[in-house]
């Protein structure tokens, strides 16, 4: 029989002692006996133990002080108490220091192996997910394909590992270009269903009908053209995942019928008469605001909040800066390998030009533009000479709309108000760099800076990554005043 665990028991009572090895050790447990306290630490100190259960009288270090001194060397151990039944209030009181369980005497066999088996499948749980996150850890630069060290990445890779053995749904939210597929992908990686399909559904702007023909397949004579019996997506996703990008986009008709897959986990198929049973699990992504959707009516509340179980939130590229080198490193190296290059690498201007812009387009944008640098370039080495004119100087300011209101106006405030507006919006879209941002205003730097005195924008400057040719690092500046809202946004 292979063994279950290794048990430290620590009794002053021999008789004790002696029970619990024969009822462990007959159950598969390797056990180790202890006559007191003293020794039993001991034996904590040279050897690795699963549980340990612990009489709580006993002579010179008691069972309370022991699973004190236990626990300094190893928090996760799980430590049984047992107690009479007189001392069950100090058990309790132990609990609350740390202790696992506990068992009054007179005890049952079956009660004495049930909390075993609970405190050695707890101590399994946290070693594994203690591994999980060592490995998580090591390899978090590139998890599942996803590129990130930032905390907010780190953030998202957690909810990945927690939320992905459960069967709840889960909706990605984020910007075009974050790489929402490859956390969906991610999730159904490390989930129960890793072994079956992860399919795809383009939501895009399909007709209702083509799109639930899509889904859930048709029956011969359902349309014109369908000659054939059609199996749908779901049939095909059954025991795994099902991905639906860019979920607002499906149309209101057909949402109904999806909450119905979510809900009783049936769908008939288009022209059919007979409901189909089905396990999938549900992951959808969007870039819409589908709460704001909904009170349009252009989105199902109840489905709303069927997907909305658990919402992994990816942030865009121009929050995650520490990532733009690792990332450009990552799609160097994919582009180089496929086009047969060696040695390539970013020069330092050339990266702080990828660490200034505001990337509308998030990590697609950043890789397409490492891939055309790569296949664009002749030597070893990427310049600013090769990064596209739109990132050279950027051109995405967004001058924010304003409403007057019915009183009207100042107009010098109003003035002022755009002003400053457009000054933040251009220093966000440069990264901070005061300098950059004064050429893409089209004045110069030392304008910029009376303008930042007039309006009281803070002067707090921000290193940077990344060094110009002549060592100094870029300075970035950061707005510490916020901006009084005289606009519609």
């Amino acid at each position: 029989m292979a063994k279950k665990g290794n048990i430290l028991v620590v009794d002053d009572e021999a008789i004790m002692r002696e029970i619990l090895e024969a009822l462990l050790a007959r159950e598969g447990y390797d056990v180790a006996l202890a006559s007191d306290g003293q020794e039993g630490l001991e034996l904590a100190r040279t050897r690795t133990f699963d549980a340990a259960v612990v009489d709580v009288m006993m002579p010179g270090m008691d069972g309370i002080t022991l699973l004190d001194e236990l626990r300094k060397l190893d928090e996760e151990l799980p430590v049984v108490l047992i107690t009479a039944f007189a001392s069950v209030e100090n058990a309790i009181s132990a609990m609350k220091r740390g202790a696992f369980d506990y068992i009054t005497k007179p005890f049952k066999n079956d009660e004495v192996l049930a909390v075993v088996r609970n405190a050695t499948e707890r101590r399994r749980l946290v070693a594994e997910n203690t591994a999980l996150r060592q490995n998580l850890q090591a390899q978090q630069q590139n998890f599942s394909g996803i590129i990130g060290r930032g905390s907010g990445m780190r953030q998202v890779f957690d909810l990945i590992i927690q939320a992905a053995p459960s069967r709840s749904t889960i909706l990605i939210t984020g910007e075009s270009g974050t790489g929402k597929e490859l956390v969906a992908r991610a999730i159904h990686t490390h989930s129960t269903r890793a072994d079956r399909s992860f399919v795809t559904v383009n939501s895009g702007n399909l007709p209702s009908d083509l799109l639930e023909s899509t889904l859930f397949g048709h029956v011969k004579g359902a349309f014109t053209g369908a000659v054939y019996p059609k199996k749908g997506l779901c049939d095909i996703a059954d025991k795994g995942s099902i991905f639906f990008d860019e979920i607002g986009n499906v149309p209101v008709e057909t949402q109904a019928k999806l909450l119905r897959v979510m809900q009783e986990r049936e769908f008939m198929r288009l022209g059919g008469v007979e409901n189909i049973k089905v396990d999938v699990r549900i992951i959808a992504a969007t870039n819409c605001d589908l709460q704001q959707m909904v009170e349009d009516g252009r989105f199902r509340e109840d489905l709303y909040y069927r997907l909305h179980v658990i919402n992994i939130v990816l942030p865009p590229l121009r929050d995650r800066r520490e990532d733009i080198p690792l990332l450009a490193q990552h799609f160097m190296e994919k582009y180089a390998r496929e086009n047969n290059r060696t040695g390539i690498e970013l020069t330092p201007d050339a990266l702080d030009l990828l660490m200034e812009y505001g990337w509308p387009g998030n990590v697609r944008e950043l890789e397409n533009v490492i891939e055309r640098a790569v296949v664009l370039g002749s030597g070893g080495r990427i310049g600013p000479d090769l990064i596209p004119a739109q990132v050279r100087t950027p051109t995405h300011i967004h001058i924010p709309k304003f409403v007057v209101p019915p009183e009207g106006i100042s107009f010098k405030d109003v003035i002022s108000n755009v002003e400053r507006k457009l000054i933040e919006s251009t220093l966000e879209a440069a990264g901070g760099v005061q300098r950059r941002a004064a050429e893409m205003l089209g004045i110069k730097p030392t304008t910029l800076n009376e303008m930042l005195k007039r309006h009281d924008i803070g002067q707090r400057r921000k290193r940077t990554p990344g060094a110009h040719a002549d060592g100094h690092e870029t300075s970035r500046m950061k707005p510490a005043v916020s901006v009084p809202d005289l606009t519609g946004e």
